[in-house]
């Protein structure tokens, strides 16, 4: 029997599994300032080098307790051809975003959004610019307007209108999810986000300089060092970065890693896998297998049932969006099943599914109480803007995937006036590629009366 494992193996997953820009906000009506880095925990990390792997479990245990055979972790592709060459949205152009809330905001009354006038100019500027789009504006969780238009699979791929219950790749509007899904379950542990990972990584990784210094809010808000070039985060990519270490824990450096880390750190946090867990023969095969399983059932279980969305997915679908070039030239792209890039990307939802998630997460407290979820959209965590607009607070999470000029793009908003606002395109906007957040960001400013 080989001991090895080559990643050319088919990518095969159990039924379990399967179920599993010049970047600107209008800047004369918003400011912005760094948000301060808080001062390192003081407890002190236990070294890499005391951690102790428990006996090797034997195959008839890991297909007991983890219900993964041997053959699928074999035929199980860490890292599949589909999730190579492609570039992700890199935040909020490498720069974390700036804030400068007043103290006082003064007397004036808040503006209010018109949200016929907002709706009227972002079809203006988007219908003849995409393939296809999808927008939905909610105030304290009821429909205010609906935007949709064209195709989000072209006659010749199916012919497939766009409409806001219509699945879509959301890219890295993932982080916003496993956002929420790794601040439940500090707050459920009773896990502070200043709290080092490195108490919660698998112990057979090898760490490297700094990573001791490394905490959940690092993580959540990519200031933990990791600086990678690279829109991956696969199992073996994260363990060998890892081993590798970080200098500048503490300075922004946009990278899906980040939140890919989340996943492993959900599954070992919520007592799925024990860090000491020892699988014989090929161990990151396994690990991958199920700290994305467990990662996969956490989410679906604590974020997306309580909000009323059924079978979450990680993998694309028949009759889910493609994504195309623009001027629209030939087939769309599959982008495929994305479960290596579970926590930074991957999650499959319609803009109603994003919507029920954030409407829910943010005022009805079954996922986390809302005062602990306004904490997090204050931290920052799992959004890329937090700013003071003259309406109230605005948090932005941007997504965008892209291969060849195929573009999947989607925005998430959590607005002032108890407004949710998600947008999909399903294309680059226009042959430049204009960024996404600027069009819809600048025309909410331009319409607060």
């Amino acid at each position: 029997m080989k001991k090895s494992v080559g990643l050319a193996i088919l990518l095969v997953l159990t039924a379990a599994m399967a179920t599993l820009p010049s970047q600107s906000f209008a800047q004369q009506r918003i400011q912005q300032r760094e948000r301060a880095v808080p001062p390192a925990a003081v407890t002190q990390a236990r070294p890499a080098s005391e951690e102790v792997l428990a006996a090797p479990l034997s195959l008839a245990e890991i297909s007991q307790r983890f219900q993964v055979n041997e053959a699928a972790a074999r035929a199980h592709v860490i890292e599949p051809a589909n999730v190579r060459g492609i570039n992700s949205d890199l935040g909020y152009d490498k720069v974390r975003p700036k804030l400068d809330i007043p103290a006082d905001l003064g007397t004036p009354p808040s503006p209010h959004l018109d949200v016929d006038a907002f709706g009227k100019a972002l079809h203006a500027k988007l219908k003849n610019s995409v393939a296809g789009y999808v927008m939905r504006l909610r105030k304290n969780g009821n429909t205010i307007y609906t935007l949709q238009w064209n195709w989000a699979r072209t006659p010749s791929d199916g012919g497939v209108g766009w409409n806001p219950s219509r699945r879509m790749h959301i890219a890295s509007v993932s982080k916003l999810v496993t956002g929420m899904a790794m601040t439940k379950l500090l707050n459920d542990k009773g896990i502070s986000y200043d709290a080092k990972i490195i108490n919660y990584l698998p112990s057979y990784w090898a760490k490297g300089p700094n990573i001791n210094k490394i905490t959940f809010r690092h993580l959540l808000t990519h200031t933990s060092g990791f600086s990678t070039n690279s829109s991956s985060s696969s199992y073996s990519f994260m363990k060998g970065r890892v081993a590798a270490g970080v200098s500048g824990v503490g300075s922004y450096d946009y990278e899906n890693m980040n939140f890919g880390l989340c996943r492993i750190l959900i599954a070992i946090i919520n007592g799925n896998i024990a860090k000491n867990t020892n699988f014989p023969l090929i161990q990151d095969a396994f690990w991958d297998l199920v700290t994305v399983s467990a990662y996969q059932s956490y989410v679906q279980q604590k974020i997306f049932t309580p909000a009323g969305v059924a079978n979450g997915q990680l993998d694309s679908k028949p009759g889910y969006a493609l994504a195309y070039k623009f001027p629209v030239a030939g087939g769309g792209w599959n982008s495929g099943n994305l479960v290596s890039m579970a926590g930074g990307a991957a999650w499959h939802l319609s803009v109603d599914e994003l919507l029920n998630v954030m409407g829910t997460f943010r005022r009805k407290g079954t996922i986390m109480p809302s005062g602990k979820a306004q904490t997090m959209l204050d931290n920052g965590f799992g959004v890329d803007v937090v700013s003071n607009t003259p309406a109230g607070m605005l948090y932005n999470k941007n997504g965008k995937w892209t291969n060849n000029g195929r573009t999947e793009q989607s925005l998430a908003y959590f607005l002032p006036e108890g407004m949710e606002l998600v947008v999909y395109a399903n294309s680059p906007i226009t042959a430049s590629d204009t960024f996404f957040r600027t069009i819809v960001s600048d025309l909410y400013l331009a319409n607060l009366k």
